[in-house]
């Protein structure tokens, strides 16, 4: 069980993408794979991945190669066992370029609150190190930064 369950109130919505952005800040695959359904569908820019395994390995591959990653996560819409979000990471690879990627999500939940499905499109933009907008020590954001709206993006 993964509170808060299904169906979602507006507030329960919220919380579940604070909670999901707090673990992606993390930076931990085993743990944060833990929030789907063993059988999780996923689609992430243009890769299919399927379960907790493929999603634990798909998270170890992506935070090798993103460094300093530091993500925002916004809900958009909600429904019953659906949640919509949007969401802006700033990151950079191996050779000290920095990128900016912007994001939505579609979100499926089971009963238990877990997720079933995750559907991802993403955008990346190079920025400059000096064009950063998140500077937070690594790990969850501080409750007082700016969210992505206050922010203009």
């Amino acid at each position: 069980m993964r509170p808060p369950v299904p169906p979602f109130t507006f507030e329960d919505s919220v919380k579940k993408v604070r909670m999901a952005e707090n673990a992606w800040n993390l930076k931990d695959p085993a743990k944060v794979a833990l929030a789907y359904t063993p059988d999780s569908r996923w689609r992430n820019r243009s890769e299919f991945v399927h379960g907790r395994a493929e999603i634990e390995a798909f998270l170890t591959r992506k935070w090798a190669r993103e460094h300093d990653y530091r993500l925002i996560k916004e809900i958009w819409a909600h429904a019953d066992d659906r949640i919509a979000v949007r969401f802006v990471y700033e990151c950079h690879d191996a050779d000290g370029n920095w990128y900016r990627s912007h994001g939505n999500e579609n979100w499926r939940f089971d009963a238990q609150g877990l997720m079933a499905e995750r559907h991802a499109s993403i955008n990346d933009v190079a920025i400059q190190e000096s064009d950063r907008l998140f500077r937070w020590p690594s790990g969850i954001r501080p409750d007082n930064h700016p969210g992505l709206t206050e922010l203009g993006l």
